[in-house]
């Protein structure tokens, strides 16, 4: 499966249908990849031009004086069966077709793509798409997204690998995460599945150093047993977190006429996703919240949390949520407790949750923590921070990317309110903490960590055993 390092880092890579015209397709496919850090070697492709950014145009990829190892195809889909046979008689190792009117447009489109399938077979090719975005690869800057980099940012260097089997739905939540701070390593849509599937990209993902959490949006797939059994391996190493659409009946048929393939029964899904550990999500953010939390913190060792918090009130809804989802309130050490009684004001409440009250700063902040992290009754830590009281500085952003680089306990955090808050929270995310705007969200997260790591003790538990 370390072919489809093709795809992600290529010394070589044709635009077939570069185009002069800015807004079209080739067009900004090509300006992408000029304008990034993507240090391979870039050929356009038009018959029709001889120079586009002041640089040759080939008529035909046979044409370009070199070994072409990618293939991008963002023509006509009427004419791909013909480029992807001039991409064979090249030796081209794989294509990329961001092209639309395949099988997903009907009968027509079927009989082109399964050309295309034909072609590629013979040839050895592997393809992902047609009907997709492409790739994205944060380190070396490959990117096929046909979307300006103006309208769409691109996310910084992270440790999640997203796999799409929509474009759309792709675009969307790389911008809104490149917005938020959060990082990826690799990106890839998926369209129709001519070859390269999302089982491909779990197989490939699983010994992927950049990336330590996978990402999916999943619509269907086409061998569900292979499924379990890739998945199951895959988790050894690092957790899989899907997103799965066409969960009803009209669901389904949208997914048909979405990418031409048809989605299963979705209790047959749950059922799968509980056997091989796959960790289920329901939305574009509960994607994203398990996901970074999954590339960032310690796995748990129990189920006891403490919370740390500069409001009451936030402290009480934290602690319903550690009950609704299953886990337990820490009850702290005599140690811990006396500390936090030595150290700590009159006025602040030692008990599980610790309420640091409106007058906290960031060194009774970093006090209560650090005993936390201490403390052997403590397996996870939930600290609330309430930007609105008037003591709280920017040294608080130092205080919780120190006690998270420690990387001893899951430490993440709650804050939510309007722009001073907002302010904060994308410093903090870019120092490497986790934040998110609801206590039970941040609970949800932290139980999430937990049923992983129970997954993985049994998977590892027959080894122990001999």
């Amino acid at each position: 499966m370390r072919a489809l390092d093709i795809f992600f880092r290529p010394e070589t890579a044709a635009i077939v249908g570069a185009s002069k015209t800015v807004g079209k397709v080739g067009n900004v496919i090509l300006s992408n990849l000029l304008e990034s850090n993507f240090r391979g070697r870039v050929y356009p492709v038009n018959p029709h031009t001889d120079s586009i950014y002041g640089r040759r145009v080939y008529a035909s990829v046979k044409d370009i004086p070199e070994q072409v190892e990618l293939a991008v195809l963002a023509t006509r889909a009427e004419v791909v069966p013909q480029v992807m046979q001039d991409c064979a008689e090249k030796g081209v190792k794989g294509v990329i077709i961001v092209s639309g009117g395949f099988a997903e447009v009907g009968e027509e489109g079927a009989a082109r793509q399964k050309q295309v399938e034909e072609i590629a077979v013979q040839a050895g090719m592997r393809v992902v798409g047609p009907n997709c975005i492409g790739v994205y690869d944060s380190e070396s800057e490959m990117d096929t997204m046909f979307m300006p980099r103006y309208r769409m940012s691109r996310p910084r260097r992270g440790r999640i690998a997203f796999i799409t089997q929509s474009g759309a739905f792709g675009i969307a939540v790389l911008d809104w995460a490149a917005s938020r701070g959060f990082g990826v390593s690799k990106f890839i849509s998926l369209g129709n599945r001519v070859d390269v599937d999302e089982l491909d990209c779990l197989e490939y993902l699983a010994d992927d150093e950049q990336s330590k959490v996978i990402a999916l949006y999943l619509e269907s797939t086409m061998d569900g047993r292979r499924l379990i059994d890739t998945a199951k391996k895959t988790v050894k190493n690092k957790p899989i977190v899907v997103l799965k659409a066409g969960v009803t009946a009209k669901g389904a048929q949208a997914v048909l006429s979405h990418t031409g393939s048809l989605a299963g029964r979705d209790e047959i899904y749950d059922e799968a996703f509980k056997q091989s550990g796959i960790i289920r999500t329901y939305g574009p953010q509960d994607l994203f919240d398990v996901a970074r939390a999954m590339a960032n913190q310690p796995l748990p060792k129990g189920d006891r949390v403490a919370i740390v918090t500069n409001g009451g009130g936030f402290g009480v809804i934290a602690t319903d949520a550690v009950e609704t989802y299953g886990l337990k309130m820490a009850d702290f050490s005599e140690k811990t407790t006396k500390y936090l009684r030595e150290h700590l004001p009159p006025i602040v409440s030692t008990r599980n949750p610790v309420d640091l009250v409106g007058d906290a700063d960031a060194e009774r902040y970093r006090l209560a923590i650090d005993a936390l992290l201490e403390d052997p009754n403590v397996d996870e830590i939930v600290v609330i921070i309430l930007f609105q009281t008037p003591n709280l500085q920017p040294d608080i952003v130092g205080v919780l990317a120190a006690a998270a680089d420690k990387r001893q306990k899951p430490i993440l955090v709650c804050t939510t309110g309007g722009d001073f808050a907002e302010l904060h929270t994308r410093m903090l995310e870019r120092a490497g903490v986790q934040v998110y705007p609801s206590p039970r969200r941040v609970v949800r997260v932290m139980a999430t960590l937990l049923e992983y790591r129970k997954y993985r003790e049994k998977l590892e538990a027959p080894t122990k055993a001999l």
